[in-house]
């Protein structure tokens, strides 16, 4: 085995969006970062951009399935990582309830894969991109870490598997871990290097976005919630924020700290009406929508408190105000009208 480099990291799902702007952040931070996807829903463009922006680093990419066990722990040695950042999932709620086969194969024994090839290359420290769909249906609002996990549809469940995969391998083998659920990740690098660019998309606010620029109806699912205005109220958290608590959170790690689990909003919870509206601010135009059934597995609610993150970890978000979190995306999206595929 090559010698370990304590500033190298593996990061599954890095040419992703949540992974991609943590690469740039953990680069900028003067870790090496070898990203590994499948890049099925990642994108190669994204690992060869971050690698130009920051070029004092070293970005590789290999292309690989975590279900891969041997080609994870080959990955592990050759990139000499000291610690993996694992965003490698399937995240959809519709499709999870849909299809749950396929989501517990890629989420559950694709994270336990990882883990255990993590345990054969010598690696014991991992973060690790959970959700707030592990608690389900709050029974109290803002949501902490003490609050009760109750998942309501196959995507929460598979997260909540691995969350208590990690609370057993640290008590069985020494595992540290950081675990992050995060609510409604968004926005886009304000430096415009990396954006969001799913097919489909599935996201509110880059669909809200596209509504305003082409005049395609945006559909909103549900508007009989128990809610003020009939409409899912959830807590959006720029993407940029939420990559600079996951290296906050490796740093408290490598400083010798026991795992923890924290979750990441910015504790205020707007509504897909108020979504609408600050799209229709933002980008001067009307936001076209019709509206459709609730989607199974969708909470009526769901913000965060984020202060045992604030505390422990140090992390302030810079992006709080929803108007700058979809003015970034929106200069994503209009520089960059076919994704990736677009010039940079």
């Amino acid at each position: 085995m090559n010698p370990v480099d304590p500033k190298a990291v593996l990061v599954t799902g890095g040419a992703g969006y949540i992974g991609s702007h943590t690469v740039k952040a953990l680069a900028l931070a003067g870790y090496d970062v070898c990203v590994f996807d499948n890049l099925l829903a990642g994108h190669r463009e994204a690992v060869e951009r971050i690698a130009r922006a920051v070029p004092a680093r070293s970005i590789t990419l290999v292309e690989g399935d975590i279900l891969d066990r041997a080609r994870v722990v080959q990955a592990l040695r050759e990139s000499r990582a000291q610690a993996v950042l694992h965003f490698a999932a399937l995240l959809s709620v519709g499709e999870s309830v849909a299809e749950p086969a396929k989501y517990y194969e890629t989420n559950v024994i694709g994270g336990l894969t990882v883990l255990s090839a993590m345990a054969e290359a010598g690696v014991s420290r991992f973060v690790f991109s959970s959700t707030a769909a592990t608690f389900g249906e709050p029974l109290v609002t803002p949501i902490d870490e003490s609050h009760p996990q109750l998942p309501v549809n196959p995507y929460g469940e598979t997260k909540l598997v691995i969350e208590r995969a990690l609370r057993s391998l640290d008590a069985a083998t020494g595992l540290r871990h950081i675990v992050f659920r995060y609510f409604n990740a968004a926005g886009a690098d304000p430096e415009g290097h990396l954006g969001e660019d799913h097919t489909p998309e599935i996201h509110l606010i880059p669909r809200a976005i596209l509504a305003a620029l082409t005049g395609e109806p945006l559909q909103i699912f549900g508007d009989d919630y128990a809610t003020p205005d009939g409409m899912c109220i959830r807590d959006f958290v720029h993407v940029t924020d939420l990559a600079a608590a996951h290296v906050a959170g490796l740093q408290r790690l490598e400083a010798g700290r026991p795992s923890a689990s924290y979750n990441l909003g910015m504790g205020a919870g707007v509504s897909v009406r108020d979504v609408v509206s600050a799209v229709e601010r933002v980008t001067g135009r009307p936001v076209p929508h019709t509206v459709a059934a609730r989607r199974a597995g969708d909470p009526s609610r769901l913000v965060a408190t984020s202060s045992c993150a604030r505390t422990e970890l140090g992390w302030t978000p810079r992006y709080g105000d929803l108007d700058t979190i979809v003015s970034t995306a929106l200069a994503w999206h209009q520089a960059h009208p076919q994704g990736y595929g677009s010039p940079e």
